[in-house]
């Protein structure tokens, strides 16, 4: 009997540790929604959400508030990054070069509502988001009108689409974003955009894919259908055939490449540099000495 049931016992471990394995070509996205200023209380129901998203679409969630996972080794393992309602400035010097490295070798990238307020002082990723937020009126109802119904995140929507939640108005605008979804500012109070305000959209930018949804402020939009079918149509877009490649030429090369030499010490407010032909430098000071 001892026999019998340790060999069950090791068929139950076996079978146990197969189903929590990622299965070989399942792909996988980081959900990021770590915050450096306003902290929404949708960002639990939304992280819940998108683990949920991933358990019917046959793809793997990794959920983190730890921006140590900006790194080549970590970045690598990714088809698509996901920014959560993030907010404030959050990414060090190195983090964002593994960022930006991710996304030159083909990363998908996904913002949601927050990511907007996210890395204002980074011009790279205003452009690869799309848009900066300014502000917002109070929560209500409002009309969204669907720019492109053959999008992957839109393609489940009627021409309109009525919903309550909180509607941004944007600053730095980045031209070249293809627009999904338009608020009708008639439909509501607040709209600082009367030539057009668009509320998502989707673009190639720098080597990878991006897309945007302003939507998703309240707890209330992680439990909508219509809303969950948009961000998975957002995600499947930017994941793409999941393909990384960190030999293209356009990529910036890795931090761990340079090393710093110092050239002098206690200088007196050192103004300018310049490199002679036989590769030795000039720099001055501000009271005339060169060195």
């Amino acid at each position: 009997m001892s026999n019998k049931y340790a060999f069950l016992t090791s068929c139950l471990l076996l079978l146990f540790l197969l189903s929590a394995c990622t299965p070989s070509g399942k792909k996988q996205i980081l959900v990021f929604s770590k915050t450096n200023g306003f902290r929404h209380e949708s960002i639990e129901a939304g992280n819940t959400a998108i683990e949920m998203l991933g358990q019917e679409n046959n793809f793997a969630v990794v959920v983190t508030e730890a921006d140590s996972v900006f790194s080549d080794a970590t970045l690598s393992q990714y088809d698509a990054i996901v920014f959560l309602n993030t907010s404030g400035e959050l990414l060090d010097p190195t983090q964002r070069i593994a960022f930006r490295r991710y996304i030159q070798a083909g990363g998908g990238f996904v913002g949601i509502h927050g990511a907007a307020t996210t890395e204002y002082s980074w011009p790279w990723y205003n452009q690869l988001l799309g848009a900066q937020f300014d502000d917002h009126p109070a929560i209500q109802e409002a009309r969204i009108q669907v720019d492109d119904p053959n999008h992957l995140s839109t393609q489940h929507l009627d021409a309109e689409w009525i919903r309550t939640d909180e509607w941004y108005n944007f600053k730095n605008r980045y031209p070249h974003t293809q627009v999904l979804l338009s608020l009708d500012e008639s439909s509501y109070d607040g709209g600082k955009h009367p030539d057009g305000h668009p509320i998502a959209w989707y673009h190639e930018y720098d080597g990878g894919r991006s897309f945007y949804t302003a939507l998703g402020h309240t707890k209330e939009s992680y439990s909508e259908p219509a809303f969950l079918q948009h961000v998975l149509g957002g995600i499947q877009y930017v994941m793409g055939d999941g393909t990384l490649d960190y030999d293209r030429e356009t990529i910036i090369p890795e931090p761990s490449r340079f090393e710093k030499v110092v050239l002098d010490y206690y200088l007196d407010e050192p103004m300018e540099l310049e490199m002679l032909p036989d590769g030795r430098l000039l720099f001055n000071e501000r009271h005339g000495r060169i060195n």
